[in-house]
């Protein structure tokens, strides 16, 4: 599905949530007025348009460049989202509208660990109501927070296909099959760790 399709399934949705939304919808990229440090707003600058530069800056790399984005700053900053309209020569509206589209898009600050916990009915019956709890209490915040230090999100979803494996916590991507109240603490102090020696060795 190119950008051109994709623009015309979001754009009704788009038009719902613009009253949500302090974005300004026009086209010109502005990098005054975000709320982070020069240097810190250049860095992001230069690594946005890097990203967008590995695609040869085509139209229809547009859901790659915003899923590297995402990647690389763990979520899809205004400024960020002017930056591919400009280069990829696309309305700022289509842009903000594909990002908008995809739950797998953020446009509020992530953690740099995201953790999911499946809540479907396999995982439910098996007790995971309990190890959301755990987690909740674990890091001091609800599904859909961050963590004040910016390394963990908390979410939840319906189902994630496994259910042989209930009840399940995802972090990262990486699978944690017949979570137990104790096997939670362990798995973040885990994380936690491998977070500090990559942060030493950076």
């Amino acid at each position: 599905m190119n950008s051109q399709t994709l623009y015309h399934y979001s754009l009704y949705y788009w038009v719902k949530q613009l009253h949500q939304s302090p974005l300004d919808v026009s086209n010109s990229l502005c990098w005054e007025g975000v709320e982070k440090g020069s240097q810190t707003l250049d860095n992001e600058r230069e690594r946005v348009e890097a990203i967008v530069g590995e695609y040869g800056a085509s139209r229809d790399s547009l859901i790659s460049v915003l899923q590297d984005i995402q990647s690389a700053l763990h979520y899809l900053p205004e400024h960020a989202l002017r930056t591919v309209a400009s280069q990829l020569s696309l309305p700022l509206i289509q842009v903000y509208g594909v990002a908008t589209f995809f739950k797998a898009f953020s446009l509020k600050p992530r953690g740099e660990h995201i953790v999911n916990v499946c809540l479907g009915t396999a995982c439910h019956v098996r007790g995971a109501p309990a190890v959301l709890d755990e987690v909740k209490r674990r890091l001091g915040i609800e599904p859909g927070e961050t963590t004040e230090d910016m390394k963990f999100t908390l979410e939840t979803v319906n189902c994630l296909g496994a259910c042989a494996l209930g009840p399940i916590v995802v972090i990262d991507g990486n699978y944690h099959g017949q979570m137990l109240l104790g096997k939670v603490k362990k798995v973040l102090r885990e994380i936690e760790r491998r977070t500090q020696r990559d942060e030493t060795h950076e």
